[in-house]
């Protein structure tokens, strides 16, 4: 049995033939080539969960808005919350202030997940600490709807301290590069509010790499590579 066989025969066991025929219609990732910054869609996203364990906790929901042609599109944005009727109360509560009740009134994890694919479309995805965003949402996506997570995720929190050395902030959160840059922040801590926060530090961040002559995908990922490996060498010097 192929690998397409087996995927198709375990997602028509959950999934209704409506959402088989969406989720067949997903458009396909990007990679990192030689797409211009300022014409790559990118979509900022933050991701509220149960906890952090990236094996055993779950998405609660999903924020993002869709960064295009220098600036923030807030025609495009996105937020759901997804169905959890059996978590429970916990420290993160107090964090993202998703209670039980709510997390209930959700909508369904397989729903929510297709809906938020179809809109991000062919995007390269950008996140503070994206490393946790990109395993959380490929396992529920695995879970869900049996895919693979293929989408391309660049992290601010290495892109914001390898273009702004001089900010001294280094592993800094993102509020210390809100306060940095003094932005103004309505709300936080919430996935639409951090979606909306990260992504102004998206705009300054391009910005940034513009300036210093980075104009695609494919540079921005060769300078990224090079700065991880300076940094390795500073940490074993």
């Amino acid at each position: 049995m192929s690998i397409w066989q087996r995927w198709f025969n375990q997602a028509q066991s959950t999934l209704t033939p409506h959402e088989l025929e969406r989720l067949r219609l997903l458009p396909a990732a990007v990679g990192l080539g030689d797409q211009r910054l300022t014409l790559q869609r990118f979509v900022v996203m933050d991701q509220e969960t149960t906890g952090l364990n990236t094996q055993r906790d779950k998405v609660l929901s999903i924020g993002a808005v869709v960064v295009e042609h220098g600036h923030i599109d807030m025609s495009q944005q996105f937020e759901v919350n997804l169905k959890r009727e059996h978590n429970v109360l916990n420290p993160s509560v107090l964090i993202h202030g998703i209670a039980p009740s709510a997390a209930a009134r959700g909508t369904p994890p397989p729903q929510a997940l297709l809906s938020f694919m179809e809109w991000s479309g062919e995007c390269v995805f950008l996140a503070f600490h994206a490393p946790f965003d990109q395993r959380m949402l490929a396992r529920a996506l695995r879970n869900q709807l049996q895919i693979t997570l293929r989408h391309v995720f660049l992290d601010l929190a290495e892109l914001a301290p390898m273009l702004f050395p001089d900010a001294d902030i280094g592993r800094g959160g993102l509020d210390d590069w809100v306060e940095h840059f003094g932005l103004q922040v309505l709300a936080r801590h919430s996935a639409a509010a951090d979606a909306q926060v990260s992504a102004e530090l998206a705009l300054i961040v391009l910005k940034k790499a513009q300036q210093q002559g980075i104009t695609t995908l494919a540079e921005l990922n060769q300078r990224l590579h090079a700065w991880r490996r300076l940094q390795r060498s500073k940490a074993h010097a």
